[in-house]
């Protein structure tokens, strides 16, 4: 995978991308994760791969400031055209080069991104940075589990799959691990598909807001 790539396969998944991830399972896990988010009025939330704005929905009249960045501009304008009304900023945007200063956000959320960007860490790395200090990052997304093994069916699979624009065997403890030391873990849970996604909650630490 790479950005040229992604920006031409979710135009192709721009079309179909409500009906196969903000539907069915996936709104309701989409549900469960924000369920658990405590908004503050006046918070500064950027939405990091916000797509189509299948999360936006839960953002809006909750007296927040909502930005969204997507690398693709065909998925961003179907976001466009579902909040036109709101005040929502919605940027075209690598999610692995985030142009906004440090310490910008109150609150992240990374829903289905770290699993489609080509370097995931470095992905991770930018979202640390904008987060403000003990600001929180929230992800949802698909990871294989510590302590299984890629499965041989799954090693095959997965040079396919990337090529639909995902991948099917990153672990986030080896995303995460280059920023134990910025980072506290504060929520891992299975969320979807016994386990296969996650829900994981992180807080941007006080003594490692610069690194």
């Amino acid at each position: 995978m790479d950005n040229h790539w992604n920006k031409f396969i979710y135009k192709v998944w721009a079309p179909l991308y409500d009906f196969f991830f903000n539907s069915g399972q996936f709104l309701v896990a989409r549900k469960k994760v924000f369920k658990s988010i405590q908004l503050k009025p006046k918070q500064k939330i950027l939405l990091v791969g916000v797509g189509t704005g299948a999360d936006v929905r839960f953002l809006t009249n909750k007296n927040v400031e909502i930005t969204g960045i997507d690398l693709s501009p065909d998925m961003l304008q179907k976001a466009k055209m579902k909040y036109a009304s709101h005040q929502v900023t919605l940027l075209e945007m690598d999610a692995q080069n985030l142009t906004f200063p440090q310490d910008s956000f109150d609150l992240i959320i990374a829903n289905l991104i770290l699993s489609v960007v080509p370097n995931p860490e470095q992905c991770l790395r930018e979202m640390i940075r904008v987060t403000c200090l003990d600001g929180q990052i929230v992800i949802f997304d698909k990871f294989i589990p510590p302590e299984q093994k890629l499965t041989v069916i799954k090693s095959v699979l997965r040079p396919v799959i990337k090529m639909l624009g995902t991948d099917i065997g990153r672990r986030f403890e080896e995303v995460v691990a280059p920023y134990q030391k910025a980072i506290r873990i504060e929520d891992d849970s299975p969320i979807l598909f016994n386990g296969m996604y996650r829900k994981i909650v992180l807080r941007k630490l006080k003594e490692y807001g610069s690194f």
